[in-house]
């Protein structure tokens, strides 16, 4: 049955949502090595290496229900303006140093005021003169400022769409999908790289997470991070259960065949869900990328542990 799966998938053919399911109540092991196989033909048997550094914290408009920056909330995250761009410079010259390959730059907010691109501008300039994949997550931004950056430099713009647009409403009011969308849209149209992806474990289906797959397909996103709730307290998710580690590898697999030529990265929540060795059980169930380090508000796996992996692959 998989073995039929796969081969759609192979020819480029979009699994329908009954095949999705299929895969789904899957043998798993049979289901990472399908997956696997995906990910070798398409992207590689290479892991590919990313880093954020949060360049502004908290005190954010949006009442992501996940989200510890909200303004809605009472969290302990941390808050500060943008920073000095000698941080983010300090911040990127360690990640370059350890062989990673992008570097995003991450503020809070539903839009960067103009005093707050023209720093994101510089860093991206700077961060790109290092030789280092420029990437930011600075909210919604429009096609002209885009382009900005996309002269200075940027390689790749981040912003996720969370979850399906079905189930949206319940993850966040303040503002709406199409703005997400047309962001994404509008990174297409300049012609820059999108990363594009969705938290799970936030109480979607396995029909949300299918239609999610699919619209992300459709808009053509090069690169999918694939994060996991890591519940924090203050927020409308707290005590929420952490996904189980095969649940969590199922999605994972599932994105594989309904994305097979994208690449998939691993990014937050990972340490809350794979107790140990979460970058080798992630990558033998079709990943293909990983953010490596710390995440905004939560001290991440420690860098050296995944780097040793990751070389071992590449090597």
């Amino acid at each position: 049955m998989i073995e039929k799966i796969y081969e759609k998938a192979l020819a480029g053919e979009l699994i329908c949502l009954t095949d999705a399911c299929a895969l789904v109540d899957a043998d798993m092991e049979e289901l990472a090595l399908y997956a696997g196989k995906l990910r070798d033909r398409f992207t590689g048997a290479s892991v590919k290496t990313c880093a954020i550094v949060n360049a502004r914290s908290g005190h954010c408009s949006e009442d992501c229900i996940f989200c510890a920056q909200s303004a809605h909330y009472g969290t302990q995250a941390p808050v500060f303006p943008f920073i000095d761009i000698s941080g983010i410079e300090r911040a990127a010259k360690r990640v370059k140093e350890l062989g990673v390959e992008r570097f995003s730059i991450v503020s809070s907010g539903l839009s960067p005021t103009p005093e707050e691109f023209q720093k994101i501008k510089q860093a991206v300039a700077l961060v790109s003169a290092m030789g280092l994949q420029a990437d930011v997550s600075v909210g919604c931004l429009s096609y002209e400022r885009l382009v900005e950056l996309k002269n200075v430099g940027l390689a790749s713009y981040h912003h996720n769409l969370e979850t399906s647009r079905s189930f949206f409403p319940n993850v966040c009011t303040t503002h709406s999908y199409d703005e997400d969308v047309n962001a994404i849209k509008e990174a297409l149209r300049a012609g820059i790289e999108v990363c594009c992806g969705g938290i799970f474990g936030i109480g979607e289906s396995w029909e949300d997470r299918y239609e999610l797959a699919v619209l992300l397909r459709v808009l053509g996103v090069q690169s999918v991070p694939i994060n996991f709730l890591n519940p924090v307290a203050g927020t409308p998710k707290e005590g929420t259960e952490v996904l189980a580690e095969e649940e969590a590898m199922r999605i994972i697999s599932l994105y594989r065949f309904i994305l097979p030529d994208r690449v998939l990265r691993i990014c937050g929540g990972r340490n809350a869900v794979f107790k140990t060795d979460g970058a080798r059980k992630t990558f033998s169930a079709g990943a293909s990328g990983v953010m490596v380090g710390d995440y905004l508000t939560v001290k991440g796996t420690d860098i050296s542990e995944d780097m040793e992996f990751i070389k071992g692959k590449h090597g």
